[in-house]
């Protein structure tokens, strides 16, 4: 039998929100998630590995993806360029997968408008007091970036509320993370082909 396309799921998050860490304990813990891996203009950071974390390329090579079309979204963040693969993503939602995709509200709202079923969560702190203190607690920025980052929060949160179909608060983590995997279970309920489902069932066939 033909798998059913795969849902689009879409986390977004302030600098300092803890999306990362969030989006790695949602697809530990869901082997049905894959995640996107963005293409980037940015410089590796730490131990982050090309075409693990992200696809590291320079300008000239993202300029020329952007001219063949070949990302389904990119935007401009941080003076830096990020990108989905257009290929990759329409590859993994045919096969089945429900895709994660850790990108900016820019990207977020660009991907619903080429999947209209995608499903945008918006992850907030519990404060801004919060959000200041976890990234001058990173000790790798300098303040006048911390700033702009702190300014750049503010006006995606606005944007975020607005465009975005759920809001999650990562107050405490593990509340965060259960808040994720209901959304993604109530979602893929919701996405189900309920007509295939029943016949598979009439003809003698298992539901999993």
């Amino acid at each position: 039998m033909a798998h059913s396309k795969g849902l689009p799921v879409v986390l977004s998050a302030p600098s300092g929100t803890g999306k990362t860490t969030l989006c790695q304990r949602l697809l530990e813990g869901d082997p049905r998630l894959a995640l996107s891996i963005s293409f980037t203009t940015r410089a590796p950071r730490g131990a982050e590995r090309n075409g693990v974390d992200y696809h590291f390329v320079d300008d000239k090579t993202f300029d020329a993806m952007v001219a063949r079309n070949a990302f389904v979204e990119w935007a401009s963040v941080h003076d830096n360029r990020y990108g989905t693969s257009a290929e990759r993503t329409e590859e993994l939602l045919d096969n089945g997968s429900d895709v994660l995709f850790d990108i900016d509200v820019q990207g977020g709202e660009q991907l619903k408008k080429r999947f209209p079923e995608t499903v945008l969560i918006f992850m907030v702190p519990p404060s801004m007091a919060v959000l200041t203190t976890r990234l001058r607690g990173r000790q790798t920025d300098s303040a006048e970036v911390i700033e702009r980052r702190l300014q750049a929060a503010r006006e995606e949160i606005e944007r975020g509320v607005g465009s975005y179909d759920y809001l999650v608060v990562n107050a405490d983590l593990q509340r965060a993370e259960a808040d994720l995997v209901s959304i993604v279970r109530a979602e893929r309920l919701g996405h189900m082909d309920k007509v295939k489902k029943v016949k598979k069932l009439l003809a003698g066939g298992v539901l999993n």
